[in-house]
């Protein structure tokens, strides 16, 4: 996870890959919550799946920061299964314009449409897969942002997003152009330091001799 930051922005970024030990990133993000940081921009990266139980941990690091923190989640890949929820945790959210949003059904989910509430199934086997059981977890979090029944198992994109209410990549392209924009060169006159003042104009006026002689 690299960093980068500004003294109102830090960033971290975030890779998704396969047979990933994600310890040493997730303590990364609780050390950059820890300082309470007015901005904090996660950038996601790899379209490879994240563990249910991660995606949880990861939820339960952000839900923990600072009420001052400003979460930014940036998706710079297409995002599946638990990645999805952890971009949903942002205050705003970016994603790649030709990126899109993937996550399956439950497994354990009952293929009967007549039912009552699928969150409310439970499953009578005897044995319980608690991978499969955390997943359950993560699809109840994202259906608090999208309609899992809707949209589970197609393709998200961006315009879907935008009907949600879930982008605003124009609002924050403009915020993060002008937080790492170099600051402008100023001139002799803004330097601190002494200012020569202008010269003052003579007066005019004539004075009381020059008075008394014409007269």
């Amino acid at each position: 996870m690299k960093t980068r930051s500004t003294r109102s922005l830090r960033r971290l970024q975030f890779k998704i890959r396969f047979f990933c030990d994600y310890a040493e990133q997730i303590g990364q993000l609780e050390k950059a919550l820890a300082r309470k940081p007015e901005k904090l921009q996660l950038d996601i990266i790899g379209s490879s799946e994240l563990s249910p139980d991660t995606a949880l941990l990861m939820r339960s690091v952000l839900l923990g920061r600072s009420p001052r923190t400003l979460l930014i989640t940036n998706a710079r890949s297409s995002l599946q299964g638990g990645a999805v929820l952890v971009w949903l945790m942002g205050d705003t959210r970016l994603i790649r314009e030709d990126a899109k949003l993937y996550f399956r059904k439950s497994n354990k989910e009952d293929d009967d449409d007549d039912s009552e509430d699928w969150k409310d199934e439970k499953s009578d086997d005897s044995e319980t897969d608690l991978e499969e059981v955390d997943y359950e977890q993560v699809l109840q979090h994202i259906d608090n942002f999208l309609p899992v029944k809707e949209l589970a198992g197609r393709p998200v994109d961006l315009e879907v997003l935008r009907q949600f209410g879930l982008v605003d990549n124009e609002k924050v392209d403009h915020f993060l152009a002008s937080a790492f924009a170099k600051p402008p060169v100023r001139s002799e006159s803004d330097k601190p330091g002494p200012q020569t003042e202008p010269q003052k104009l003579a007066s005019k006026v004539p004075s009381t001799n020059q008075s008394e002689q014409n007269n």
